[in-house]
């Protein structure tokens, strides 16, 4: 049964989903785009969003259908064992998603700032934080969301310093890749919109969840709108030679930044950045969270504390560049799978089953 004490707004699902589709991989997306589709990597951008903007459509007509989470959706359609299983699959996706989306941030931090800086150590103290802000509950949660988006978004304007030197001919001549190309590089963009799965979680707990949708496909538009921009300013500043040597561009976009009172301003990005990144955990944890209560009917607040001390462990364990994007790119092929192909399948079956029961009734 819903707490009515969690129960949020419709427009604030605007913030959540804004909030978990740009995260880590806005600082560094630029690179893995290019290097399949080159300078139409900016088309790969908009067929992502796109696609994203129909599995926001699926996802609300499947809970819309049901009234319930994907937990009880499972169990409704496919019974308490096969139903579980597949419950247990989407769990560690989530807690997986969390703990790759921290770790990035934390090789951020090593690379930019503090080199020799203590993993454990930093872990621990950003484990409590997340533990804080998960169980006060999801109306906390949503308030985060909602901080994470405004108090960050004066970064926008960091966007006009490399205008002056950007050359917009170097979009020019446009799709001149392979539909191949521009598939694989609208696959890579995937990862960086892979978030709005909480939804799937999240959905029973907004009122008036008929105006809901409208709200969830702004934020997709415009975080679909900030991608594109990113990438084509990318695009003009650097060669296709060039960005494939940054990991992180857009923080070197911030590296050229110049305001009298501050020398270093990628400092102040990536220091500010932690505030769009802690929702952005927390809500896979929450979600990770309350998947494992439902289905195993324990407290949430110690299946918070394994699932951080799992962060924890985790996040030693991957201790280079490599093993990062190892995970990454295994997150995003899960990701694709369950969004692209097991998403809408669980929407036709649903649409079935409920034909034949009106059938049968």
């Amino acid at each position: 049964m819903t707490n009515n004490k969690d129960q949020i707004s419709p427009f604030l699902v605007f913030f959540l989903v804004l909030k978990v589709q740009i995260g880590i991989g806005v600082l560094g997306f630029q690179r893995i785009i290019i290097k399949s589709a080159g300078n139409d990597a900016w088309i790969a951008v908009i067929a992502a969003g796109l696609l994203f903007s129909i599995v926001i459509w699926c996802m609300f007509s499947l809970l819309k259908s049901h009234n319930q989470d994907l937990m009880g959706i499972h169990t409704r359609l496919f019974g308490k064992f096969f139903g579980g299983f597949l419950n247990i699959i989407w769990i560690s996706y989530w807690l997986f998603m969390g703990i790759a989306v921290y770790r990035t941030y934390v090789e951020v931090v090593q690379a930019w700032m503090f080199p020799q800086i203590n993993v454990t150590t930093f872990s621990i103290v950003f484990a409590l934080l997340i533990y804080y802000t998960v169980s006060g509950g999801f109306q906390v949660l949503t308030g985060m969301c909602f901080l994470g988006v405004i108090i960050p978004s004066y970064l926008i304007f960091t966007i006009l310093f490399p205008l002056e030197y950007t050359d917009f001919r170097n979009l020019l001549p446009v799709w001149n890749h392979s539909y191949k190309d521009i598939a694989l590089a609208t696959s890579d963009m995937s990862l960086s919109y892979l978030g709005i799965s909480t939804l799937l979680m999240y959905y029973p707990l907004i009122k008036q969840q008929n105006t809901a949708h409208k709200w969830a496909q702004l934020a997709n538009v415009l975080s679909t709108l900030s991608y594109l921009l990113l990438m084509i300013v990318s695009i003009g500043f650097y060669s296709e030679t060039q960005i494939s040597r940054y990991v992180w561009a857009t923080l070197s976009f911030w590296s050229i930044v110049q305001v009298p009172f501050v020398e270093r301003f990628e400092y102040i990005g990536i220091a500010t950045w932690v505030i769009f990144i802690l929702p952005n955990i927390c809500l896979f944890i929450w979600a990770a969270t309350k998947g494992t209560t439902v289905l195993f009917k324990v407290k949430p607040n110690k299946i918070s504390f394994l699932f951080l001390v799992i962060l924890i462990v985790v996040s030693l364990l991957l201790k280079n560049r490599e093993h990062i994007n190892t995970t990454l790119n295994y997150m995003s092929r899960a990701g694709l799978y369950l969004y692209m192909i097991y998403i809408p399948i669980l929407l036709c079956i649903s649409s079935i089953m409920s034909k034949v029961r009106k059938r049968n009734a």
